[in-house]
C-alpha cells in the first residue's frame, strides 16, 4: 500500500482536527440555531431541561443549611454541564442529519465512546478536587476560626472587608473556570461526532481557544449569563436556557472545527 493510500483510508478519529478562526459575531447565530434545535426537539430538549432543574432544586433542597457544601455541588453541576448536555448534542446532530430527534437514543449517545468520555470525565473530576483545594488553602489563610459560611464569603467579597481576600478568591475562581471552560469548549461535541479520543479533544479543545481568545471569552460570558438567569430563576429558567447553550454549543463545534472533508481538501491544497 502506499504512503498517500494509507493517508487516505485512516480514520478520521486518529487525526487532529482542523480549527478555524472566527469572530465573536458568530454567536448570535449559534443562540439563534440553538433556539431552533430547542424547538425542534421539543419534549426531547425539555426533558434535558427538567434534569438540570431537577438537579438544582435536589441540591437546594438537601444541602439548604450547609452553604458551602451547597455553593461547591452547585458549582460542580456547572461543570458537569457537558457531560448532562451530551444528549443534546446528539439531537442537534440528527436534527442537522434530517433524522427525528428521539429522546431514547439521544439518552445513550455517549456508549459508543464511553472509555474516552470516561478518560474525560476523569479528568474534570481532577480538576474540580484541585479547585476545591485551592479554594480550601485560600479560606484558610484569610479566615480565622474554621471555614466560612457561604454567607460570610458572599458579604466579605461584596463588602470589601479583605480585598485581598475578594483578590485571591476570583483569580483562583477565574483561573479554574477558564481552564475548565478550554479544555471542554469542543471536546465533548468532537468525542460524540468522530469518536475522538480524550486526549487528542481536550488538545483540541485548548487549541481551539488559543485561536479565538476573545470570542471564546464571550462565548463563556454568554454561558455564565444565561445560566445565571436559569438561577435567578430559582432553577426553573433551567428548564430552558440549559438546553438552549447545550444546543448551541453544537453549532459552536460545527463553526470552530472543521470537517472531515474539509481537512482533508486543505492538507490537499
Amino acid at each position: 500500500m502506499s504512503e498517500n493510500e494509507t493517508a487516505d483510508s485512516e480514520n478520521p478519529a486518529s487525526r487532529f482536527p482542523v480549527i478555524r478562526q472566527i469572530t465573536a459575531g458568530a454567536i448570535p447565530g449559534w443562540l439563534n440555531a440553538g433556539w431552533q434545535d430547542f424547538r425542534r426537539g421539543g419534549r426531547a430538549s425539555l426533558f434535558y431541561g427538567a434534569c438540570f432543574a431537577g438537579a438544582g432544586w435536589l441540591i437546594q433542597a438537601v444541602f439548604a443549611n450547609a452553604y458551602v457544601l451547597f455553593a461547591g455541588l452547585t458549582i460542580a453541576l456547572l461543570l458537569f454541564g457537558p457531560f448532562l448536555a451530551l444528549g443534546l448534542y446528539d439531537l442537534s446532530r440528527r436534527i442537522e442529519r434530517g433524522e427525528s430527534p428521539e429522546l431514547r437514543l439521544s439518552i445513550a449517545a455517549w456508549r459508543p465512546n464511553l472509555a474516552n468520555v470516561g478518560v474525560f470525565a476523569a479528568l474534570m473530576v481532577v480538576v474540580l478536587l484541585l479547585w476545591a483545594r485551592a479554594s480550601l488553602i485560600v479560606f484558610a489563610l484569610f479566615f480565622d476560626g474554621g471555614l466560612p459560611t457561604f454567607a460570610d464569603v458572599v458579604r466579605t467579597v461584596l463588602t470589601f472587608e479583605q480585598a485581598d481576600f475578594a483578590v485571591a478568591y476570583f483569580i483562583v475562581v477565574i483561573f479554574f473556570a477558564l481552564f475548565l471552560f478550554a479544555i471542554s469548549v469542543v471536546a465533548l461535541p468532537l468525542m460524540l461526532d468522530r469518536r475522538t479520543d480524550a486526549v487528542t479533544a481536550t488538545i483540541a479543545s485548548l487549541v481551539t481557544f488559543g485561536y479565538n481568545p476573545g470570542p471564546m471569552l464571550a462565548w463563556a460570558a454568554c454561558i455564565v449569563l444565561l445560566t445565571a438567569l436559569g438561577f435567578a430563576t430559582l432553577f426553573i429558567g433551567l428548564i430552558v436556557t440549559m438546553p438552549l447553550i447545550g444546543h448551541a454549543t453544537w453549532h459552536a463545534y460545527r463553526d470552530l472545527v472543521a470537517t472531515s472533508s474539509e481537512a482533508d481538501e486543505k492538507a490537499r491544497s
